[in-house]
């Protein structure tokens, strides 16, 4: 019956249906929808958080909250109606957190100064996937490295979301980490969810995700006295005096001790984003005969255009979100599943207090979920090349051991170089391979690595 009703409240040939191509990618209006509404729910949270990490450095919280909601809705909007991916955009969490902490506390940067030095690195950034630069990155990754990121991002999932409700926490003698109180509310209400999402997408309920985020947070409405209904409406205030949009001084991030920050960003962004947008697209099933990216130009570009719009409004860097994945796990294929999550964001800022509805363990166990999903990509590995094989699993391994997606990188090319030397197998290695391992270990050498 949900399917006649679908089928006939969106009939085939539809506009959504011609301009996302719904159909041809194997998908349904229905199901983007759904697509949508799973990834927004999985990274809300960044409304929070971003606005709690730069407030301790002395930004406007109520100003950083309206910036955040806007990147978040221009880059999901220009990635799902230019791009036509499935995959949002948000301000960095890494990167929000390099801000904060190390640019403005750290360095004694004024704000207007960081918000330039964004600008600039969005420009930058921009410059760099025009120019085709970045595509060439990306068309010289090798496979064992592309595969090993996916893993990598998805054990990196795990531990996000396992520390987010204090599954796994930080452990003070020995080991780095520890198993968190197994007794607890949103431990238990984790662990359950994981299960039911597992079971319902087993079955294949359609938007059994959803279905389980929305039921947790129902749960936590009800028995967690944490989760408080907050009201409905707040109007944002885009003319208080604390208001950062158009406040950023580029002139004074032309500084030459501001510049070498820059770059440092520009280089991160390069391999951090492009490593997520290769991996979420492998899990969308969204990549060639040739295994690159469908659209990938438009991608790269959406995302390095958005931390322009970051500096400009007053909010962090951004990037295509890890988050992404559990809207293509939910079954997105298309930019609606993006334009969906674009339009949430920007309704976000008028609906301020519902973000607090949507407690952590609600979006943990679709964040596991798609983490162990992702780790799937163990079985795309050539053991036949041991060595490319060997370099995926390092990268998998060091980015989940150094938490850095870019460290992880770095490793698996260096492992790849000096395994093919030492094996003979030199003649395997492509000059863009060799110039990208050699740019990656300077940068790091260097000390310019955030």
């Amino acid at each position: 019956m949900s399917e006649q009703l679908s089928s006939t409240a969106v009939p085939s040939g539809s506009f959504l249906d011609r301009y996302f191509c719904v159909q041809q990618r194997g998908s349904t209006v229905r199901q983007e929808v759904i697509a949508g509404l799973t990834t927004f729910l999985a990274m809300v949270y960044s409304v929070i958080v971003v606005p709690n990490m730069l407030g301790q450095a002395g930004f406007d919280p109520g100003a950083v909250f309206i910036a955040t909601c806007l990147i978040a809705s221009f880059g999901s909007l220009l990635m799902g109606l230019w791009a036509n991916l499935p995959m949002a955009i948000g301000c960095a969490i890494s990167l929000t957190a390099f801000t904060a902490f190390s640019l403005v506390l750290g360095q004694g940067m004024s704000i207007p100064v960081t918000l330039g030095a964004i600008f600039l690195m969005g420009v930058t950034f921009t410059l760099v996937s025009v120019t085709g630069v970045r595509q060439w990155v990306l068309a010289n990754l090798p496979k064992g490295i592309a595969h090993g990121t996916g893993i990598g991002i998805g054990l990196f999932l795990l531990l996000i979301a396992t520390n987010s409700v204090q599954l796994i926490v930080a452990n003070s003698a020995g080991l780095p980490v520890k198993l968190g109180d197994i007794n607890s509310l949103p431990v238990i209400a984790t662990v359950i969810g994981l299960a039911a999402t597992i079971g319902l997408e087993r079955r294949g309920v359609p938007g059994g995700i959803l279905l389980v985020i929305i039921a947790l947070s129902v749960f936590g409405l009800i028995f967690d006295p944490s989760v408080k209904y907050q009201g409905l409406f707040a109007f944002p205030d885009f003319t208080s005096e604390h208001s950062l949009i158009g406040q950023l001084d580029i002139m004074g991030a032309f500084n030459p001790v501001v510049l070498p920050i820059v770059l440092a960003l520009v280089m991160t962004a390069i391999f951090d984003a492009t490593g997520t947008i290769r991996a979420v697209a492998g899990q969308a099933n969204l990549l060639d005969k040739d295994d690159n990216i469908v659209g990938g130009g438009k991608a790269l570009t959406s995302d390095s255009v958005s931390s322009m719009v970051a500096g400009l409004v007053g909010g962090a860097p951004a990037a295509v979100y890890i988050e992404s994945a559990a809207g293509t796990a939910a079954g997105g294929k298309t930019g609606l599943t993006a334009t969906i999550v674009g339009v949430l964001f920007l309704l976000m800022m008028f609906l301020a207090p519902l973000s607090y509805l949507v407690p952590a363990y609600a979006t943990a166990p679709a964040l596991m979920y798609v983490g162990l999903l992702m780790l799937s990509n163990v079985a795309k590995l050539d053991f036949d090349d041991k060595v490319d094989a060997m370099s995926g699993l390092t990268c998998a391994v060091f980015i989940i051991l150094s938490c850095n997606i870019v460290t992880g990188i770095m490793l698996g090319f260096v492992t790849l170089v000096v395994g093919r030397i030492c094996s003979g197998e030199w003649r395997k290695l492509k000059v863009g391979v060799l110039s990208i391992t050699l740019g990656l270990v300077v940068f790091y050498m260097g000390g310019w690595a955030i």
